[in-house]
């Protein structure tokens, strides 16, 4: 019986998440209280709390685990590897999405882009990236992870990836590893397409 728990769980904090997505993309970030996204999901506000702790939460997700496996495979990349490439390619292997995934995606990544009361919240958790990335650079490199390097690179590679976002989201035919990938390849080298000469 115990076996069953944690499916259970994983199971009731799905249909939170797709319940407040959805409810978000219809009415509004700001019109849509708490009851209403346990009214829908079919479960009762106590629980919807146990599961999260504000309606801002519901729109991220377990974004705690998306930055811990980013983390992971920071530490795990070869010594070898250009920083840069290192970066790109856990971002690329975190936000490698299942197709079935792509719709809820869109949906989540939409709110958090677009919405302007989730606009502070999303600090918040791009800090945690930030932090993540900066450590990783300051190991390469040797420094602190607040020295102005490592912290330049957390900043303007999570900028890439959040434009490569904005460009997947609105183009609607590209791939998001390819936009991400294009993007950082910008980054690394210096924006070549700015270098060349008017005839």
């Amino acid at each position: 019986m115990t076996d069953l728990l944690p499916d259970a769980r994983t199971e009731t904090r799905a249909r939170i998440e797709q319940a407040a997505l959805d409810l978000f993309t219809r009415r509004g970030f700001e019109q849509v209280t708490t009851d209403e996204i346990a009214d829908a999901a079919g479960i009762s506000r106590r629980t919807f709390f146990r599961y999260v702790a504000t309606k801002a939460d519901a729109v991220w997700g377990d974004f705690g685990s998306h930055v811990d496996r980013l983390d992971r495979l920071l530490s795990a990349t070869r010594p070898d590897q250009p920083v840069l490439a290192s970066i790109c390619a856990a971002y690329v292997e975190v936000n490698d999405y299942a197709v079935a995934d792509l719709p809820m995606l869109r949906q989540r990544m939409t709110l958090v882009l677009g919405e302007p009361a989730l606009q502070a919240h999303s600090q918040v958790r791009y800090a945690d990236v930030d932090r993540v990335v900066a450590e990783h650079v300051a190991r390469r490199a040797g420094l602190t992870p607040g020295a102005l390097l490592p912290r330049l690179v957390a900043t303007s590679t999570r900028a890439a990836a959040t434009t490569a976002f904005e460009v997947w989201l609105a183009d609607g035919t590209t791939s998001l590893a390819d936009d991400l990938h294009a993007a950082f390849d910008q980054l690394a080298l210096g924006f070549p397409g700015l270098r060349t000469r008017a005839a």
